[in-house]
């Protein structure tokens, strides 16, 4: 009896040797696994960051090269302004070097003018009249301003004095009105009506203080009633024709 129950004795310490001998094999492979796989999540954590690291370089990379573009269209732009700017100051400089060059050439002119001064001579001279109070040229007197205008047509360096005068009837302020309006209706028909060049003229009103005549008569006062023109020529060799007198013209 003995006998028999020993196998079975044993067979239940052989199983159960087995069986606790199978739990220690699983929970040795369970500690032995465990690191690795906290090792393999620290790496996919890590591979996670390292993700998300890269994504927001992208990004930064990304922003850094659109701010990098649009200061290189700032620059470009700036330059842009710079040469349109330093363009026009170039310009303006030429310009201004014109406008000296013209001024030093008026200046020059203007020089030898003045110096010349003394070298103009009358060629002629003319006495244009208006009625009392009017200063509209007549047809008669727009034939005298025909011929001046005709002994200039050829000429060079020459200057047209032109003065208006009135007579005493009326106030002083009103004559001189007068006398300029006779006076410039006098430059308006060479200019505008016989093409006589406007800067050969010169023009003053000068009113009743000049008298020609004594205004103590019609004859007198119509004699006052006038506009003198005057014809000079620059004469640097010394010889000119004769020169008309007022009262000779007239006649």
């Amino acid at each position: 009896m003995m006998r028999g129950k020993v196998p079975a004795t044993l067979g239940a310490v052989i199983f159960l040797s087995l069986v606790g001998g199978g739990c220690a094999t699983k929970k040795h492979v369970r500690e032995a696994i465990a690191p690795v796989q906290n090792q393999i999540n620290d790496v996919q954590k890590q591979t996670a960051d390292n993700r998300q690291a890269i994504g927001d370089l992208d990004r930064q990379v990304a922003t850094a090269d659109e701010k990098a573009t649009d200061a290189g269209k700032r620059a470009a732009a700036a330059n842009d302004a710079a040469l349109r700017a330093n363009g026009a100051a170039t310009q303006a400089q030429q310009s201004a070097d014109r406008a000296s060059s013209m001024a030093q050439q008026v200046g020059t002119r203007l020089d030898q003018t003045l110096a010349n001064l003394d070298n103009y001579k009358l060629l002629s001279s003319q006495q244009v009249f208006f009625k009392s109070g009017r200063y509209a040229l007549s047809k008669e007197e727009q034939e005298k301003l025909d011929s001046v205008a005709q002994n200039v047509t050829n000429a060079k360096s020459f200057v047209i004095e032109v003065e208006g005068f009135a007579d005493h009837t009326g106030d002083r302020a009103m004559n001189l009105e007068l006398s300029r309006r006779r006076a410039d209706a006098v430059v308006h028909y060479l200019t505008v009506e016989k093409n006589v060049p406007l800067r050969a003229i010169r023009v003053l009103g000068v009113g009743s203080e000049f008298p020609n005549a004594d205004n103590t008569t019609r004859e007198a006062r119509a004699e006052n009633r006038r506009v003198d023109v005057k014809v000079y020529a620059l004469d640097l060799g010394g010889s000119m024709p004769s020169q008309a007198t007022p009262s000779e013209a007239r006649r």
